[in-house]
């Protein structure tokens, strides 16, 4: 809480917030007080909450707050997240835990088959692929054949994007592609802040990555993930996709995203990946008949 507001307050000029500016200023943003004029309360009471003091603190008064710092939606949702999580932590209840891993109906991998010119997954809220259709598997084989792939063959995004090199040349725009990685854990972390998998995840990724440990540190959230997303595949060249992933209710205490990837109708890109389509495709069974005509 501390760490996301104070990083929040830092971006907000006081001319962006509508307030008057006089003299030199040592911090940068806003200052604590003029915060907690613009969200309507007292400045002892914005420094507790910015302390992680949220006993007592109400829905609006949160919403006031992150008025003040002009949170958009993602962010707004991370610090709502953040005040639950905080009211919850009971002193009998600290102890993070592993929840169990979901499995996805067999229903959902049908329907992922029955995609064939769109890459299709379906990943967790730590950003492991636990569905995947042929073309995605195609589409992200430099991931899936990554020593980053734990032993359940399950790809996971952020261990591929910060502890494989080979990612700087399979993701074209890496930086890009490294800051919503690093900002979906973040979105992660808040919703899901007992999760002892994900903590050991953000553990590992801080310890081996100096990378992940700086876009940690900059606290930025993002839960929805769509854009263009380009691509040097192995296989067949220069990618430049479409995706869109949208949420996909497999359970009601975890988060699983549908996430699909295409190309421009007519582009060069959409006759690679139809190529890439037709090298995933299993092929059919070849058997002898056992009468033949004459």
């Amino acid at each position: 809480m501390r760490d996301f507001l104070a990083s929040r307050r830092a971006k907000i000029t006081p001319e962006q917030a509508g307030l008057p500016t006089s003299g030199r200023r040592r911090v940068p943003g806003l200052r604590r007080e003029e915060v907690a004029v613009l969200a309507g309360v007292s400045t002892e009471w914005y420094t507790r909450l910015e302390k992680g003091h949220i006993s007592g603190v109400s829905e609006d008064v949160l919403a006031a707050v992150a008025d003040a710092l002009h949170l958009d939606e993602d962010e707004r949702t991370y610090l709502f997240d953040l005040a639950r999580a905080a009211r919850a932590a009971r002193p009998a209840h600290r102890t993070p835990s592993r929840p169990k891993d979901v499995e996805v109906p067999p229903r959902i991998q049908w329907m992922l088959d029955s995609i064939t010119m769109s890459a299709a997954f379906v990943r967790n809220g730590r950003l492991e692929i636990v569905a995947v259709n042929p073309l995605g598997r195609a589409l992200h084989a430099p991931m899936f054949d990554s020593p980053t792939t734990d032993k359940r063959g399950r790809a996971n995004f952020a261990r591929y994007h910060f502890l494989d090199a080979g990612s700087q040349d399979f993701f074209v725009d890496w930086d890009a592609g490294a800051a919503t990685t690093v900002a979906l854990l973040r979105a992660e972390a808040g919703r899901e802040p007992r999760d002892r998998a994900l903590r050991e995840l953000i553990g590992e990724l801080s310890t081996l990555s100096h990378e992940f440990r700086a876009l940690w540190a900059a606290h930025d959230v993002r839960i929805r993930h769509e854009g263009v997303k380009r691509m040097e595949h192995p296989e067949v060249g220069h990618l430049e996709l479409t995706y869109q992933s949208v949420n996909l209710p497999v359970s009601h205490r975890t988060v699983h995203d549908l996430s699909l990837c295409t190309a421009e109708p007519g582009s060069t890109s959409e006759e690679r990946l139809k190529l890439l389509a037709s090298l995933a495709a299993a092929p059919f069974p070849v058997t002898e008949p056992t009468d033949r005509l004459h």
